[in-house]
């Protein structure tokens, strides 16, 4: 019988994590069943989405939700042979038993220099995230301007080396300097910090006088207020995530965009990843290919042991790292 580790929500985080908000305790797991495997962790994610999906997917006392790669240590199930490495959303835990539903197998020509971690960041959920925002809803064309804020984390440091792939304009908002020259590292066009400098509307009209035709929304609260106007005519906004408001206590309020997008007829859309899952085996390869093709740099700022999860999620959320946040177990 093996030992499972696990950290629950003790309670819904109100503001800002705290280390009172995570528990890890033993889990006693029973031996695996006819069509189930056993999993052992060996990287874990830690997204901004678990902050606000905690509220609404998660009940006090639960695991805490999230993704991670693993090995198949025991199987009884032929779909997931002992020794094959899946992705699956199997929460905060070292070890898992499951009945192989939601699992997907690693892309069959994994490379070996290439580390399975790159499963949870570019070559997954965040370069999937990327991808789509950038052709399913923006419909990004070459020669285009794309303003991108977040820009050194997981999906947006992805969003502006696809953009660049295609051919166009790159401007990118981070919050520390050492975040500004990883940005200029991948080729952005501008990149700038947005602590530092005095005015956001003058730096946005600096790096692109004549506006954006697409934006890719990571951060919302102010800096949508102050990005929106910048729009070119028939601009399009891809909403994919809201991280300054968060942790908020009280919600934000205005200013209002709406006048700004009638009169500049602008399109805003809100997206998740999962709209596009039957793409996903194809758009993975695809990824994978501008990887081993040296188009796509893959930063990682990696965790070191389970017990560090709460530390390295409230980090994430705190800006702390480069590129994609994991643990290694």
């Amino acid at each position: 019988m093996v030992q499972a580790k696990t950290w629950v929500l003790t309670h819904h985080f109100e503001g800002f994590p705290k280390d009172s908000n995570f528990e890890l305790k033993l889990e006693q797991l029973p031996e695996p069943k006819d069509g189930e495997v056993l999993l052992e962790a060996l990287f874990l994610s830690v997204d901004p989405y678990m902050r606000p999906f905690s509220r609404v997917r998660m009940k006090e006392g639960e695991v805490m939700i999230g993704t991670q790669v693993a090995k198949v240590i025991q199987s009884n199930n032929p779909t997931f042979p002992v020794g094959c490495h899946v992705v699956g959303r199997c929460g905060w835990r070292t070890h898992t038993v499951s009945d192989g539903t939601g699992l997907t197998c690693l892309l069959s020509d994994w490379p070996q220099d290439v580390s399975m971690s790159l499963a949870l960041g570019a070559i997954g959920m965040p370069g999937l995230t990327a991808l789509y925002g950038l052709e399913e809803v923006l419909g990004l064309q070459a020669g285009e301007t794309l303003l991108v804020n977040a820009a050194a984390g997981a999906v947006g440091s992805i969003v502006g080396q696809i953009a660049k792939i295609k051919g166009c304009r790159v401007v990118g908002s981070s919050g520390s300097d050492g975040k500004v020259a990883f940005l200029k590292e991948l080729g952005f066009d501008e990149a700038f910090n947005y602590k530092t400098v005095g005015s956001l509307e003058e730096v946005l009209k600096t790096a692109s006088p004549d506006g954006y035709d697409c934006f890719f929304e990571n951060v919302g609260g102010p800096f949508s207020s102050v990005a929106i106007p910048q729009m070119k005519e028939f601009g399009r906004i891809a909403v994919c995530g809201s991280i300054s408001t968060y942790n908020d206590t009280n919600p934000q309020t205005g200013p209002y965009p709406h006048l700004t997008m009638i009169f500049k007829q602008l399109k805003m859309e809100g997206f998740m990843v999962g709209r596009w899952e039957h793409k996903n085996p194809e758009s993975l390869m695809r990824l994978m290919a501008w990887k081993r093709e040296g188009k796509l740099q893959c930063r990682e700022q990696v965790t070191e042991g389970f017990e560090n999860m709460p530390a390295a999620f409230m980090g994430m959320l705190q800006g702390e790292n480069i590129g994609k946040a994991i643990v290694k177990v």
